[in-house]
């Protein structure tokens, strides 16, 4: 495995740490024990230094040894050399890491010398992974809930390129089944309707207003050509202009979202290329799949209990079960992805257990599948409960959410929570132009950097010799090591599959700017303050670089002028 402890400081702290450990172990100062992590954190109290590491606290057991005593041992083979400004042991057992001022104040240059690249890590190793998000039924107009997925996945891929992994996004078209059966029925009869014909939707078929615009849309198109055509044959085609016309709608929507795709996947293909055949057969030679009742399930054990579930039904049909299967034996045997990454809806809760199944009965990892399972979104205006559209009396969709707050407080706000967190979303609040709005916050900062750079340029500044030592005061030191947690954040983000952590860290990054402009006059026009403004425009020039790269990883537009 490639070596990738040196991406980011923690990274490097860390290994100082497990380096001094073996040491101590190897003189008989300490005595073994297994250690899988250097337990690196940062401390809430600055007081504590940049970094703190509890990993005597763990070893005091297994060692049977007093953490402190630990911790002095650890701390005694340490090197207080460049980064690191000091090192101390605190109890119950802590070790304590604080990094040199001026190697603090280098790190600008190399910020500025990293430039669109910085923040990128090494821990995916090119692994190839997929996520796939959004994958909604295309029989409907995408809506709130959805958006909230399409944002978390295409953020989640962001996230995890730039921490090394090769990734491809996909859209899982579900252009198979019943439901495609029920939207081809009932646009027929939308169509007839607008004929004059007589006839009634189908049961539990689809009732939405957009169903009476598809047939419009279509009859202005097409006239009046399927009138006349034998039933079976229109809805056939009928429906297939459908779901053009409904995969256009949802690709317009996606990209007013600014999330796209590398791969829109066809439930269809599955069947057509022989891949749930392949997939069922290797079940059968698994002995996972069992014949009763005139069904077909798969069954498996979960927690000591037998569970199961219909793949092909008694009227010989598969369920969307049996297509998951085949997509999930396509993703991993055919496709050959390392990692798969699923960003479903909270409804699909009960399915979680049933793929990890799956995927082991395909003789693959079951930890090689992530399903990430994104919780409802409340709209309110204020105190309003917002519930239905004001256009239509349905649904609020994709689309009007975006016209009326815009991409870029949609994107923010969606990524501001945990997936698994369940949320509400102020539209009032989306679209304040004050502090009050965490997007409008940060992206005003880096409007403000924008400016500062601007009036530097105007004024003839060439800041390119700039000497960084000079960056001395707490305010420039704090936004330094604010700037340069971006590489751990990525890192952590990557790890853990959390992209919600990018909004929260854009605004403490935003927040360090706004209190070093306070503090610290950027462009003096005194006489014998050049230099210090030259050191300074060049931190400014950093902190937009790392703010820039946050909101580009957000998909967030980063403006130069508010």
């Amino acid at each position: 495995m490639t070596d990738t402890s040196h991406d980011t400081v923690r990274g490097r702290v860390g290994q100082l740490v497990l380096d001094a450990l073996r040491e101590a172990q190897g003189e008989g100062l300490l005595p073994p024990a297994d250690v899988d992590s250097a337990a690196i954190e940062r401390p809430p109290n600055p007081e504590h230094g940049e970094f703190a590491c509890s990993l005597p606290l763990k070893l005091a057991r297994p060692m049977r040894m007093n953490p402190m005593a630990i911790a002095e041992g650890v701390a005694s083979k340490i090197a207080v050399k460049e980064p690191l400004g000091k090192v101390w042991v605190a109890r119950p057992g802590f070790i304590n890491f604080s990094l040199q001022d001026s190697w603090l104040a280098q790190q600008v240059e190399a910020i500025r010398e990293e430039g669109e690249e910085y923040g990128n890590v090494r821990v995916g190793e090119g692994e190839r992974v997929q996520v796939e998000f959004v994958s909604v039924n295309p029989t409907g107009p995408l809506h709130v809930a959805h958006a909230r997925g399409a944002v978390i996945g295409s953020a989640l891929a962001n996230v995890l390129s730039a921490a090394g992994y090769v990734v491809e996004r996909e859209y899982y078209i579900n252009d198979a089944g019943n439901q495609m059966d029920k939207f081809n029925e009932s646009l027929f009869s939308r169509y007839q309707q607008l004929l004059g014909n007589p006839a009634e939707l189908p049961e539990d078929g689809y009732v939405g207003g957009y169903m009476v615009d598809l047939a419009r849309e279509i009859r202005a198109a097409e006239g009046d050509r399927f009138a006349d055509a034998p039933p079976s044959d229109a809805i056939s085609e009928l429906g297939e202009i459908g779901l053009r016309m409904m995969l256009d709608a949802i690709r317009e929507d996606l990209e007013a979202l600014r999330v796209d795709f590398e791969v829109w996947f066809s439930e269809r293909s599955l069947y057509r290329s022989g891949q749930y055949d392949r997939g069922v057969k290797l079940l059968r030679q698994r002995g996972q799949l069992a014949e009763r009742d005139g069904a077909t399930w798969f069954e498996w054990e979960e927690s000591g209990d037998r569970k199961e579930a219909v793949v092909v039904r008694t009227n010989g049909t598969p369920t969307y079960f049996a297509s998951d299967i085949a997509y999930h034996y396509n993703k991993f045997v055919e496709r050959g992805f390392d990692r798969v990454i699923d960003v479903w809806g909270a409804d699909h809760q009960g399915h979680v257990a049933r793929m990890k199944a799956v995927v082991d009965a395909l003789g693959i990892p079951p930890d090689r599948l992530t399903l990430l399972l994104n919780q409802l979104v409340t709209l309110r205006r204020g105190e309003e409960l917002v519930r239905l559209s004001k256009r239509s009396g349905e649904i609020v969709t994709l689309r009007e959410l975006v016209e009326e707050v815009g991409a870029d407080a949609c994107r923010f706000f969606f990524l501001s929570r945990s997936a698994e967190s369940q949320m509400e979303f102020d539209l009032e609040l989306a679209k304040q132009q004050s502090a009050e709005n965490p997007v409008y916050y940060v992206q005003y900062a880096h409007a403000r950097i924008a400016s500062i750079l601007r009036i530097a340029a105007g004024r003839g500044i060439d800041y390119s010799d700039g000497d960084v030592s000079q960056l001395t005061h707490e305010a420039e030191l704090a936004l330094i090591r604010k700037a340069m947690q971006l590489p751990e954040v990525v890192e952590m983000m990557a790890l853990s599959l959390e992209p919600h952590h990018l909004p929260h860290y854009a605004g403490e990054l935003a927040t360090a700017f706004h209190w070093f402009y306070q503090n610290c006059r950027v462009i003096s026009g005194v006489e014998g303050e050049e230099a210090i403004t030259r050191a300074r425009l060049k931190l400014v020039d950093a902190a937009r670089v790392v703010l820039a790269r946050c909101l580009r990883l957000m998909d967030v537009e980063a403006p130069s002028q508010m």
